[in-house]
Formats: C-alpha cells, structure tokens, sequence
C-alpha cells in the first residue's frame, strides 16, 4: 500500500505561483505514475497533471496548460506541482494520487494525497 502525504497549499494572490510537494512511501517510488487532481466545492475531481515513472512522460489538462509544470524526484520519492499565473477559477483542494499503471485512471488510483486547499484571491 503506497502513502502519500502532501504538502503547501494555501492562499495565494492572483498572478501568483506555488509550489505543492507530495511524498510517497510504502512502495518504490519509481514503479508508480504520479498524478494530481483538484476538486472545487460541489465539483468533480478532475486530473491536471500526470507524470510517468521516469519523468520523461507528462500530460497537463488544457484548462492549465502553460500554467503548471509536474515534476518528481525519484531520490527523495516525492513529485512536485508547480503552479503559475493562478487564477480565482483554481482555488480548489489539490490531490496528488499513485497508480501502478502506465495511464492515470481514476478508477486504478492505489492512493490519494489529503488534498491541501489552494485559495487564490482577487
């Protein structure tokens, strides 16, 4: 079973950045494809970002396209999530989530982050 604890979040301004970092445990960091999703109150949870084992894979949903970068560390067994030019419409909890698949599915998440709230101001 994989754990993942995440960490950041919080308010931020609009036109601003943050940084979110999620580690993981409980199995090799490098076998799992890392994913993050965020979910707005009353909102389904929709993936943002996806990154292969290697890093040298990813995918970013067009909605944030040119304003996010997924990253990871295999050392440190943590991926990262940087967030760039926020805006009000991103203020949602964000989930990073582990899938020993090669694709980022839903329905074959191993496990989720706690999902730390990202609130960007006006």
């Amino acid at each position: 079973q994989v754990q993942l604890v995440e960490s950041g979040g919080g308010l931020v301004q609009a036109g601003g950045s943050l940084r979110l970092s999620c580690a993981a445990s409980g199995r090799t960091f490098s076998s799992l494809t890392m994913g993050w999703f965020r979910q707005a109150p009353g909102k389904e949870r929709d993936i943002v970002a996806a990154i292969s084992w290697s890093g040298g894979r990813t995918y970013y949903a067009d909605l944030v396209k040119g304003r996010i970068t997924s990253s990871r560390d295999n050392a440190k067994n943590k991926v990262y999530l940087q967030r760039n030019s926020l805006i009000t419409d991103d203020t949602a909890g964000y989930y990073c989530a582990a899938t020993l698949f090669t694709k980022m599915n839903t329905k074959r998440i191993a496990n989720w982050g706690q999902g730390p709230q990202v609130t960007v101001s006006s």
